[in-house]
């Protein structure tokens, strides 16, 4: 499968290993097919599915009516409930949507009435007095706001592994850095010509992401466009998290979502993002001028948020898409679909673009016949600091002393850990896809002190992988 030599046709390529591709490839491999998952980066989730606000969202606030907003909604049942099974970690903080002035003020009813029709109804329209309540750090000038009780934080990243871990287990063949970089369609297959050889398949998904767009021209389509929208972040240290316990969100205008604040996963509390339409599709660069534009933001939010120290800032890039809606369709004579132009609901929303593709597909002829056997869902290692870490389990240290034994000290992350991603089921190719498995190099000191330990882990698994 990674020489122009090989012959095997597989059954579906699934092109792109982010949320919404590995996703797919987990349902399709629960069926008696063969099922390639390539990815153009050297892991999973490393593009627009790695970087962003990291929320399971009720679909409180989508466009009622579309299908984003219908895969949204079951896609925060279907990713709670493979959450609980399988250990991803998430915390239903809630949130609370703030009104700062009468015009915003007057359009929370109509959120309201929109949630309601999202089939989302235990909003609650709340003064002054209950905004301050549930988030007394909120600097001043509040006059009511909406509460979203539903809303959760998620790990993105154990998301994305868990599902492209299934998929794997499940028998599917996880191609890493081989870019698609043309397409030949044929009579009973399709070739996909990569910088790594040539792979057939008979049916093709494209789940690319930012390219999801080009790949679909190459197929002869031209029916959305894409382009990168950048959004910063500044992520502040651990002792701010007391401050705020729920996710805080603007009241939406014309002009986007806006800035909100949230905890995290990981105990810290994250501003961001800003929306900046770029041309670039790889550019995850931060700014100067996002900082200052989010401090300023963060002023209004929660000032007493802003005298506390920003202990990392990243970027990630959306698919701002042309068209109004989520394009997932099957193009039954090319033994083609298409998941393109979702947007960082995607996350919430993968398991259930998931389900409604294997029913298009279905209808479109592809055979879906379940495995009369499937392997146990991985059970995947906890990062989040709602639940009980490795270096405090008492219990599994005493069955391993490496779970005790600390390796990066700003987020406690144990030998133990380090050197069970480095032998999983998918270990990573570089030192972020171990920080993302892991939290390793991931807090306030970025490395400094733990980095030299690390790399040295990583480098020796590197060394016996190609003994």
């Amino acid at each position: 499968m990674t020489s122009a030599h090989d012959k095997e046709i597989v059954d579906v390529a699934v092109i792109g290993a982010g949320v919404v591709g590995s996703a797919i490839a987990r349902l399709l491999s629960g069926h008696q097919l063969d099922v390639a998952l390539i990815e153009s980066r050297c892991d999973v989730g490393d593009g627009t599915s790695k970087a962003n606000t990291a929320i399971l969202h009720t679909g409180f606030d989508a466009k009622p009516g579309t299908l984003e907003s219908r895969l949204v909604s079951r896609g925060y049942h279907l990713l709670k409930a493979y959450a609980d099974e399988t250990g991803i970690p998430y915390e239903p903080t809630g949130a609370l949507l703030v009104a700062w002035d009468e015009e915003q003020l007057a359009a929370l009813p109509g959120l309201q009435a929109k949630a309601a029709q999202n089939g989302y109804t235990e909003t609650e329209i709340v003064g002054p007095g209950e905004v301050y309540r549930q988030v007394p750090a909120l600097g001043p000038g509040a006059l009511g706001g909406l509460t979203v009780p539903g809303e959760s934080i998620i790990c993105t990243w154990t998301t994305n592994l868990a599902l492209a871990t299934d998929a794997v287990r499940r028998g599917a063949r996880l191609l890493r850095s081989h870019r698609v970089e043309s397409v030949t369609v044929g009579a009973d297959e399709t070739v996909l010509h990569t910088n790594r050889g040539d792979i057939r398949a008979r049916w093709v998904i494209n789940a690319a992401g930012l390219g999801s767009d080009i790949i679909d021209e190459q197929f002869g389509h031209d029916r959305f466009h894409l382009h990168p929208r950048r959004g910063e972040l500044l992520v502040f240290d651990k002792q701010t998290r007391p401050m705020v316990n729920k996710i805080v969100l603007p009241v939406p205008s014309k002009l986007g979502k806006g800035v909100l604040v949230s905890p995290t996963i990981y105990g810290n509390v994250m501003l961001g993002p800003t929306a900046e339409d770029m041309t670039d599709r790889s550019d995850t660069s931060t700014t100067e001028d996002g900082y200052e534009f989010l401090r300023e933001k963060g002023e209004r939010i929660l000032p007493r948020l802003l005298q506390e120290e920003v202990t990392a800032t990243y970027a990630g890039l959306r698919a701002a898409s042309d068209a109004p809606d989520y394009t997932v369709e099957v193009d039954c004579g090319q033994r083609y679909a298409v998941a393109g132009g979702i947007r960082s609901t995607g996350l919430t929303s993968g398991m259930a673009i998931a389900e409604h593709l294997l029913g298009l597909l279905a209808e479109a002829g592809l055979d879906l016949r379940e495995r009369t056997e499937m392997p146990e869902s991985p059970r995947m290692p906890n990062i989040g600091e709602a639940y009980l870490r490795p270096y405090a389990d008492g219990d599994r240290i005493a069955q391993d002393p490496a779970y005790g034994t600390v390796m990066c000290f700003c987020e406690r992350v144990t030998k133990g850990e380090i050197r069970d991603a480095l032998n999983s089921t998918i270990p990573p190719c570089d030192l972020d896809g171990l920080r993302r498995r892991t939290r390793a190099m991931n807090g306030r000191c970025q490395g400094f002190y733990c980095g030299a330990n690390v790399t040295e882990m990583l480098q020796g698994s590197e060394r016996k992988a190609h003994r």
